[in-house]
């Protein structure tokens, strides 16, 4: 057995969380090993949230191409989805290649490792044949991987998960979307605008059922418009390929037919591949639990997809501002206590116990005002409470809606004009405690709307508010109206 090689801190999994924890940590001046076994930068730039918008900015570019009738003259629009490939594969991803991210790491200071890590007791972590002691922490960033349904027959089929649909060169003639949430919608939507036949398919009685009943509306009616068929209230129970093309079969002889199938019905994290029981942590859980400052357990964070605070690139950088300093507030501690070893920090000894430390400075994760877009057209944002959730709670809810076609800025914009703003207020406490925003800018108008749930800006103050005219964004204030 090799001997352990002694370093400040190990990063497992170099995704946008781990990636930015491992680079921050180095630049700090700690000794740090960042270990990943696929790309660094993790799903977000390589097939999620960077290729993906720039397939929807070329899909909603051909959409808007069409709006040309009826408000400037007339246009013809021939989809190619070369030059979206070729962007993806160019520009994106480096045909999948993390060469420039090892190298962003590293020249911070940072030590890349390329391989599969596990936990091989407190402190230590194991790649392959060597073994490095972190004597002031280990950070998990694992992420997750798609979730797909034990639906019969479905393993034996080429289907496709997020990857697969990002990385296609030609695309097919017809496609199945096997789940109607954010990732399946925007992709359905991309496709049907190049010309491709889509179906989606969803076991639930709407598309996007984590948002408001109001936005699973129009977002399927604007999927519609785009020539997607939407079933829900669908389960499928069995799959077949016949070397040409898919069957979906579903309950109550329900069936589908296309040439490719996607997969999008969830993630999940692989917590029994970490090792986490050298260090006493559950690996049964469908992710790692962890507490407001990240732990898992003594001199052990994680970051991420894999805490499953929100799948979003913006919730794992927010989290690895607060891994960062609490890191950094650890190993000063540790540093400053009499462990000439400098392994106490990792097992639980010196480094969680000085009266003088500085833990309290170290921000708490609060997720109360957590964003959220998905970017169909028109794009759904969403931040804290719906109203059915805030009723769950027992809140005393008030609830305010503006249409967007109703609003100055939505009868100007004309076509492409559906959305709307709905407002979810405690009125006990009079304060926002959930709002959306639909609509061709639906995730930016979002912004203010965070700000004032993360706030508890009080309604009245919200009322007073001088909003620009003609904006998209002078809809919260006709909502607010509507509260009253």
């Amino acid at each position: 057995m090799a001997d352990p090689e002694l370093v400040d801190v190990v990063v497992v999994g170099l995704g946008v969380g781990g990636e930015e924890v491992a680079g921050r940590l180095a630049e700090a001046g700690l000794s740090v090993v960042g270990v990943e076994r696929d790309l660094v930068g993790g799903e977000c730039p390589y097939w999620g949230c960077v290729p993906s918008k720039m397939m929807i900015r070329a899909a909603n570019a051909i959409a808007e191409a069409r709006r040309v009738d009826g408000l400037a003259g007339s246009a013809e629009v021939r989809p190619d989805w070369a030059p979206v490939a070729r962007r993806i594969r160019e520009e994106a991803t480096d045909t999948w290649d993390d060469t420039v991210a090892v190298q962003r790491f590293t020249g911070k200071g940072g030590r890349f490792v390329r391989g599969t890590a596990r936990l091989d007791g407190p402190g230590r972590v194991r790649v392959g044949e060597r073994v490095f002691q972190a004597q002031h922490g280990i950070v998990l960033g694992t992420g997750t991987r798609p979730s797909v349904p034990p639906v019969d027959g479905l393993a034996d089929t080429p289907y496709w998960t997020n990857r697969q649909a990002i990385e296609v060169e030609e695309l097919p003639e017809s496609l199945l979307v096997l789940g109607g949430g954010a990732i399946g919608l925007e992709l359905a939507q991309v496709f049907a605008r190049f010309g491709v036949r889509v179906t989606v398919v969803e076991a639930l009685d709407r598309v996007l059922a984590v948002e408001e009943p109001e936005a699973s509306e129009v977002a399927a009616a604007a999927l519609r418009a785009d020539g997607v068929e939407i079933h829900t209230g669908v389960r499928a129970e069995r799959v077949s390929h016949d070397g040409q093309g898919f069957t979906l079969r579903g309950a109550g002889g329900a069936e589908f037919t296309a040439d490719r199938l996607l997969v999008v019905t969830g993630r999940r994290a692989h917590l029994d591949e970490l090792g986490l029981d050298t260090v006493g942590v559950d690996a049964g859980r469908r992710y790692l639990t962890v507490d407001d400052r990240l732990h898992v357990t003594e001199g052990i964070w994680a970051v991420g997809d894999v805490t499953g605070e929100g799948a979003f690139t913006h919730v794992a950088m927010y989290q690895a501002g607060i891994v960062v300093a609490d890191v950094l507030d650890h190993a000063r501690r540790a540093d400053a206590g009499a462990d000439p070893s400098g392994t106490a920090s990792a097992t639980g000894g010196a480094a969680g116990s000085g009266a003088g430390g500085s833990a309290r400075a170290v921000p708490r994760a609060d997720y109360r005002a957590l964003p959220r877009v998905t970017f169909t057209d028109p794009e759904v944002g969403a931040v804290g409470l719906t109203e059915h959730q805030a009723r769950e709670r027992g809140v005393n809810v008030q609830v305010g809606l503006a249409r967007l076609p109703s609003s100055a800025r939505g009868w100007i914009h004309k076509a492409g004009n559906e959305g709307f703003v709905k407002l979810v207020a405690d009125a006990d406490e009079g304060v926002l405690i959930g709002a959306t925003s639909v609509g061709p800018a639906g995730g930016e108008v979002l912004s203010a709307l965070v700000v004032a749930v993360h706030a508890a800006v009080p309604l009245a103050r919200l009322r007073q508010m001088i909003y620009a005219y003609p904006t998209f964004h002078r809809a919260i204030e006709d909502a607010l109206r509507d509260m009253s």
